[in-house]
């Protein structure tokens, strides 16, 4: 062999070498974490408007959680949701650790400037997970990783490219469009009759069996198909606490539903072996208050020429607020007099009975929300309630607070009031047992299921909760 022919040969063995290598630091979503972490799974569970209290409370019959708490971790003090406490909102810090005003989830409505009217959130009727969520989710990394995903009923996620399987909350027939093709007829096959979901959803009795198949369907999304995340979120708590209120009797026997609901998915766990590979963690998206007092902002807003009314049929509104509950978005439709408009507002609103802050956007910051500028659907201000005061979109209500008929529950206010506090719990793999973890915010969940299937959420604010975890539980590479 030549010298010119040794080195050609050379040359060539270490091109192929380079070319091994450089192709092999490129993930695939086929091969990226899932020589580790493949075998783990990690389950959310959210008890929608499952309140702290309710885990210190003796009339609560949560057996299921309460031996949660013994073997694994639970936040003793609460877990501080986002602004304003309502569903969609809570439901997507908890899949990107970030408020808000960084995923662009602002409320359970919001309005639009340009249509001038509102935009429905609650159920997803109308926006795709794209067009409304802007920052990764827990999910989307995972599934960029090569890890399945499964959500169920979960906010915000309609038409997710990232969701393997998804069974989203919606009547029919959006249900039957964005559900994973195929998995509604495998869950009928088992026993679990999702094909009448839309049904349940019309029905007002509906909470208890839509939770019920819900369920079914995150256990065999774990047992059957291996899907290493689960997002499950059940919702029966939610509806008795509207219409009679936080620790009431139909209150406690929701609280009892759903600790059976858990109950059905640790024994699914269990019976399938996979009490070692699974991770549960049981979260809510907010509390609850009773009400008894309406306040009714757009008839002040009438009141100061901003709303007008022929027939009670609005006709103009150069301004409007739209309720969440124990929170308002103020709008201001007139941009060119924006400042003095809103600068009038304020001024009509502060001191009006059963209001305990009105925001400006220079202070949105500190509640985490975002401003005009900052996001079409960002309100120009921000009103939070007191306890016992809710919000209205009344705008013919004859005073601008009135007594209710009866007594209900409604949630969406300032999340540093402790009965807004949801809750966490977290049991199974890697999770260290008896851990108290002290009060956490909504922002550390994502980062923490990040660890425990070795991803990265680089995005997030909160930090992972690592003093509940072993040491199996490794950050990514």
């Amino acid at each position: 062999m030549s010298r010119q022919q040794l080195v050609a040969l050379c040359l060539g063995f270490l091109a192929a070498w380079l070319g091994v290598v450089l192709l092999g630091s490129i993930p695939s979503r086929a091969d990226s974490g899932r020589s580790s972490f493949a075998d783990r799974s990690v389950i959310l569970v959210s008890l929608d408007g499952f309140a702290h209290f309710y885990l210190d409370d003796p009339r609560a019959d949560i057996p299921t959680l309460r031996r949660m708490i013994r073997e694994g971790a639970v936040a003793d003090r609460g877990m501080e949701c986002s602004f304003p406490t309502v569903t969609w909102p809570n439901h997507t810090t908890l899949v990107t650790g970030v408020p808000p005003a960084k995923h662009g989830v602002l409320g359970n409505v919001v309005f639009d400037r340009a249509k001038g009217d509102t935009v429905q959130l609650l159920v997803d009727p109308v926006l795709d997970k794209d067009e409304i969520v802007k920052v990764p989710t827990i999910y989307d990394v995972a599934h960029a990783a090569g890890l399945k995903t499964a959500a169920i009923i979960w906010p915000a996620t309609r038409g997710a490219k990232s969701l393997d399987w998804t069974l989203p909350d919606m009547k029919s027939p959006l249900f039957e469009k964005y559900a994973t093709p195929g998995w509604i007829d495998e869950l009928g096959a088992a026993g679990v009759p999702y094909d009448r979901y839309g049904a349940w959803v019309d029905a007002k009795e509906g909470g208890p069996r839509r939770d019920w198949a819900a369920t079914r369907a995150a256990a065999i999304a774990l047992t059957k198909h291996r899907a290493n995340l689960v997002l499950l979120h059940l919702i029966e708590l939610d509806h008795a606490e509207h219409e009679f209120g936080p620790r009431s009797s139909d209150a406690y026997w929701a609280v009892s539903t759903m600790d059976n609901r858990l109950r059905d998915l640790l024994d699914a766990i269990e019976a399938a072996g996979l009490r070692d590979q699974v991770t549960v963690i049981v979260s809510s998206d907010h509390g609850f208050f009773n009400i008894e007092r309406s306040i009714h902002p757009n008839v002040k807003l009438r009141e100061l020429g901003l709303i007008e009314v022929e027939k009670d049929k609005v006709v103009r509104r150069p301004a409007w607020s739209v309720s969440q509950g124990g929170g308002a978005s103020v709008y201001i439709v007139d941009q060119a007099r924006r400042s003095q408009i809103a600068a009038q507002i304020k001024k009509a609103l502060d001191g009006v009975e059963g209001i305990e802050a009105v925001f400006e956007p220079k202070d949105f910051g500190k509640i985490g929300q975002a401003t005009p500028d900052e996001d079409k659907f960002g309100a120009d201000l921000w009103l939070a309630a007191k306890e016992g005061y809710s919000f209205s979109n009344s705008h013919t209500a004859e005073q601008v607070v009135t007594k209710n008929a009866k007594r209900d529950g409604t949630h969406g206010f300032l999340p540093h009031h402790p009965d807004m506090h949801g809750i966490f719990v977290a049991w199974g793999r890697d999770i260290k047992p008896a851990t108290k973890l002290g009060p956490i915010k909504n922002t550390q969940v994502a980062p923490t299921i990040a660890r425990l299937l070795g991803l990265e959420l680089p995005a997030a604010d909160g930090k992972p909760l690592a003093e509940m975890l072993t040491s199996t539980a490794r950050p990514a590479k």
